[in-house]
């Protein structure tokens, strides 16, 4: 059921204190290139980062990506298992998490494209839902290429919510991004539209009882040291403890329902 509310504006103060603790905090330096398509501060040109300090978001298509045959999307549909949509970290994490899935008899779909934000891959929803019909579990792991861009997010939001409907549940891991190869500027930017991110799905959950919210930017904050630990470069998971501990809590969530 979709609960209605007024229009969302974040806090300014909360989004400045945000960012001011993501740069107090230490992370350790790793170059971002390990992983094709990772979210990175393009500048225009002329060294602007772009209306949100964070730079500005390039070309993505032709970045890594790892898209699931029509053959498992069928199959997934059929067995009524888990559609995943997703970004780098998706193509990264995503074998790994279909194999613990797998373990608990679910099958999973994935359409995972590493540089992506998050209106293309409500698109791919949407195009999936027109395509082959949903199952009634939907994974969002997407956002973190909205930090160069954060108020787009909330309409996309109720997007994906209109396409899924009031009988399936969408589960959405929300945002941790504090890029360690970039200076305090920039960190602090990531930091504060990480959190504009993460509020905007808080507010959107309020809305409707079908959004689930997995908690990965406070399962990080939680207890010292596990930026550095879980994050190899301020944004994507560590192999294998932080790529674990975030495909923990989404397989913890789907197991709850």
């Amino acid at each position: 059921m979709r609960k209605r509310l007024g229009s969302f504006r974040p806090s300014r103060r909360l989004l400045f204190a945000a960012g001011t603790a993501a740069a107090a905090s230490t992370v350790a330096a790793t170059a971002a290139e390990a992983v094709p398509g990772s979210t990175q501060a393009i500048t225009d040109g002329s060294g602007s980062l772009g209306n949100y300090g964070s730079g500005v978001l390039g070309a993505w298509e032709r970045q890594a990506r790892a898209i699931s045959n029509e053959a498992q999307i069928r199959r997934t549909r059929e067995t009524d298992g888990v559609f995943m949509f997703g970004d780098s970290i998706g193509v990264q994490d995503g074998p790994a998490l279909a194999r613990q899935l797998s373990k608990l008899g679910i099958s999973i779909a994935v359409h995972n494209w590493a540089g992506r934000p998050v209106t293309p891959a409500v698109d791919a929803l949407d195009t999936w839902a027109q395509e082959y019909g949903l199952p009634h579990r939907i994974l969002m792991s997407v956002g973190s290429n909205d930090i160069f861009t954060p108020p787009a997010v909330a309409a996309q939001v109720d997007r994906t919510m209109q396409i899924v409907g009031e009988e399936r549940t969408v589960y959405w891991v929300n945002v941790q991004a504090a890029r360690t190869a970039h200076g305090a500027d920039v960190k602090v930017s990531d930091q504060r539209n990480s959190a504009w991110i993460n509020l905007q799905l808080a507010e959107a959950q309020r809305r409707y009882d079908n959004l689930r919210i997995v908690h990965w930017a406070e399962h990080l904050a939680s207890s010292p040291n596990r930026l550095a630990r879980y994050l190899r470069d301020g944004l994507h998971p560590s192999v294998t403890l932080g790529q674990n501990a975030r495909n923990g809590l989404i397989i913890d969530a789907i197991k709850a329902g």
